[in-house]
């Protein structure tokens, strides 16, 4: 385990994944943001193996930064009442707490940055919003396509990709690490400009 004490002072980040807890829930649509914290924490070898603030917790660092990795285990719904806790004991403020979580109106494996904004409809940033007070936190929204005209949207985001756009899914998997990673390590418009759009 990385002991963050004796590391040089730098910026401290929570980068918090939305989704549900149960098993049930793997690799559905609304899960992808504990895909992204699941791939960080490989990528990185962070042990995600604490539990308290009502989520699953991995400390470790990203470019010489200080990150807390995030799973909410309260349900979508409830995100926020993981995160604020969170951040009020780490004493990270709502700018330095990165959410990554699905989109469905950008295609699949799409991914758009954000510094600040409204819900958008996603009630886990919905609940943020309410816990933290503000909307002024960046995210990081990934791409799980729209759903068919016929069908009821949490059924959409709570079903799992057809295998062509699971291809596409786990591939850019990748690139949503790769913009989390510039966003800690050059900043959020730099990550902005070389991601969004991409």
């Amino acid at each position: 385990m990385i002991l963050l004490t004796n590391l040089e002072e730098k910026n401290m980040y929570v980068i918090a994944g939305l989704g549900n807890p149960e098993k049930k829930y793997e690799m559905t649509r609304h899960n992808m943001g504990f895909r992204i914290i699941d791939a960080l924490a490989g990528r990185f070898n962070i042990s995600m193996t604490e539990q308290k603030h009502k989520g699953l917790i991995g400390k470790g660092i990203i470019g010489g930064n200080k990150v807390i990795l995030v799973k909410p285990l309260t349900y979508m719904n409830l995100s926020g009442e993981c995160i604020r806790p969170v951040c009020d004991y780490y004493k990270v403020d709502p700018s330095e707490c990165i959410v990554a979580f699905d989109d469905i109106s950008l295609e699949p494996g799409k991914i758009r940055i954000r510094k600040k904004g409204s819900a958008g409809g996603h009630n886990g940033i919905k609940s943020i919003i309410s816990c933290l007070g503000t909307d002024a936190f960046p995210r990081l929204k990934f791409g799980v396509g729209d759903k068919p005209k016929q069908m009821d949207l949490a059924d959409y985001v709570l079903g799992r990709f057809n295998s062509e756009d699971e291809a596409i899914v786990a591939k850019e998997l990748e690139k949503a690490c790769n913009a989390i990673e510039c966003m800690v390590t050059e900043g959020y418009d730099a990550a902005m400009n070389k991601y969004n759009g991409v």
